[in-house]
């Protein structure tokens, strides 16, 4: 049986008369990559910080590895990438990167791993001259130099550019395959809908959903969206399959996941009156918008 990289069990933490989390059950494996979504003030930010030490919890227990959090064995198998990350400005991107390894005892590849995040270009100037996403790219390979257990990130992708988030999911996958499991808090819902392994989603301190995108859109029962391209009368079209008429030459219907083919077969059969045929299945957008609003009800 695999050893857990992070175990949360019916974790509660009150802040005043109110109750920021409630029950919180969540666990990574080795190499798992998680996506944990919420509004803001679902309680993410606090469930990050409870599992890295930073604020006490209520009732219930965190595990990293079999440490808890804060112990000097958490501190060594965890990293962590803040949204708004921080370096000293007068010092360079070399110098930063060495003294984190000296004062985690390692030997690294500083250069190296500058390059890796693409820094190689500005590992000698003074990181008071580096834009956000420069210094999001510095704190990339921060996580990157203690080859940590569990790595947690609080938007990553924040300050980056199309090609940089691109660079970032690459490195992401680098450090799962090499066993490292890693919980991306984040809004970008298009980008982790594609680069994680299960997705984890708070509503008001309350997880209400957590499991892989393909179940939690079974679960979820949402519509898969066909749009038809009629090749001369979309009148003719719309009258024949249903649905409604769009942009003057298509009809868009809605079926279940269980009536899909039988839908595909009925348009099929209409021959050269359909000119093309797109499928939809719900996005990671409208599984969000359904399981946070289940879980205000």
């Amino acid at each position: 049986m695999t050893d857990k990289a992070l175990t949360i069990r019916n974790v509660c933490k009150d802040r005043g008369k109110s109750r920021v989390l409630s029950d919180i059950d969540l666990s990574l494996v080795p190499g798992e990559r998680v996506a944990l979504l919420g509004h803001n003030g679902a309680g993410k930010s606090t469930l990050i910080k409870s599992i890295l030490g930073l604020t006490s919890v209520g009732s219930g227990s965190i595990q990293i590895g079999k440490s808890k959090p804060g112990s000097a064995a958490a501190r060594r198998d965890t990293a962590y990438l803040p949204e708004a990350v921080s370096f000293h400005p007068a010092l360079t991107g070399r110098e930063q990167l060495t003294l984190f390894a000296r004062l985690s005892g390692q030997k690294a590849d500083i250069a190296g791993l500058l390059e890796r995040v693409g820094l190689s270009a500005a590992l000698d100037r003074r990181i008071g001259t580096y834009s956000k996403g420069m210094r999001q790219r510095l704190g990339l390979a921060q996580v990157l130099l203690g080859r940590p257990k569990l790595a947690l990130l609080d938007e990553p992708t924040s300050g980056l550019d199309p090609i940089s988030r691109q660079d970032l999911y690459a490195i992401i996958d680098e450090l799962a395959g090499q066993g490292t499991a890693v919980l991306i808090a984040s809004h970008a819902l298009t980008e982790v809908e594609a680069r994680t392994d299960r997705i984890a989603i708070l509503r008001n301190g309350v997880k209400v959903a957590d499991d892989t995108l393909a179940n939690l859109s079974e679960l979820a029962g949402l519509p898969i969206r066909l749009r038809v391209r009629a090749a001369e009368n979309a009148d003719a079209l719309a009258a024949e399959i249903g649905g409604t008429r769009v942009n003057g030459a298509s009809v868009e219907l809605l079926c279940s996941p269980a009536d899909k083919m039988e839908a595909l077969r009925r348009i099929a059969g209409l021959g050269e009156a359909v000119a093309d045929v797109e499928m939809t299945p719900p996005r990671l957008e409208d599984l969000y918008r359904h399981y946070a609003r289940e879980g205000l009800q």
